[in-house]
C-alpha cells in the first residue's frame, strides 16, 4: 500500500484561477449582451495587446512567469511526494501512517537519560538526536540505537531505513 498526497493546493489554486477567469468573461458577456457598459472594455484590451511587441520587456517577462507557473502545476501534478501511508512487510495491503511511525519510533528511543529527541524519519533513514543531561554519554547512543532497532523489528517496514543516532550533552564532561 503507497499513498500519496492527492496535491489539494496546486489543484485547487488551478480551479480557483480557471473559475475567476471564467466568472469574469461570464459577467462581461452577460452586460454585453443586456447593453450595459462593461468591467473590461474589449476594444482597450485589444488595442493595448495590438500595441505590445515580442521583444517588449513586458511581454518577455509574463510570458516567462505564466511558462514558470505553467512548468510548477506540471511538475506538481506528474512528480511523486511523499509518502502518506508507509508500507509494512507481509500483507501488501497494510500499512502505518507517517505520524504513527514516527511517534511508535520516538516513543522506542525515549530510553532513560534521555532529555530530549528529535528525530528525522525519511524513506530510507531515520536521524535521531539525543539531548541529555548526563556528563558522560557513554552508552546511550547504543541503547537508543537498540530501542530503534527493537522497535523496527516489530513494525517490520518494507524497507529498513539505515539509523543514525548522535548524543549531545547539555552539561560539560566532569
Amino acid at each position: 500500500m503507497k499513498r500519496r498526497p492527492r496535491r489539494r493546493v496546486p489543484s485547487t489554486l488551478t480551479a480557483l484561477a480557471l473559475l475567476a477567469a471564467c466568472v469574469v468573461v461570464a459577467a462581461v458577456a452577460i452586460q454585453l449582451i443586456l447593453g450595459q457598459p462593461q468591467w473590461i472594455d474589449y476594444d482597450r484590451v485589444a488595442t493595448t495587446l495590438h500595441g505590445l511587441r515580442w521583444n517588449d520587456p513586458l511581454t518577455a517577462v509574463a510570458g516567462g512567469l505564466l511558462a514558470l507557473l505553467g512548468l510548477v502545476l506540471l511538475l506538481a501534478a506528474v512528480l511523486p511526494g511523499r509518502l502518506i501511508v508507509i508500507p509494512l512487510d507481509g500483507d501488501p495491503d497494510s500499512g502505518a501512517s507517517r505520524r504513527g511511525y514516527r511517534n511508535t519510533l520516538r516513543a522506542a528511543a525515549a530510553v532513560d537519560g534521555v532529555s530530549a529527541l528529535k528525530l528525522r524519519v525519511r524513506r530510507r533513514r531515520i536521524k535521531a538526536v539525543v539531548r541529555t543531561n548526563r556528563g558522560t554519554t557513554a552508552g546511550l547512543d547504543e541503547a537508543v540505537r537498540a530501542g530503534l532497532e527493537r522497535r523496527l523489528d516489530q513494525i517490520r517496514p518494507s524497507t529498513r531505513p539505515a539509523l543514525t543516532v548522535n548524543v549531545r550533552s547539555t552539561r560539560k564532561p566532569s
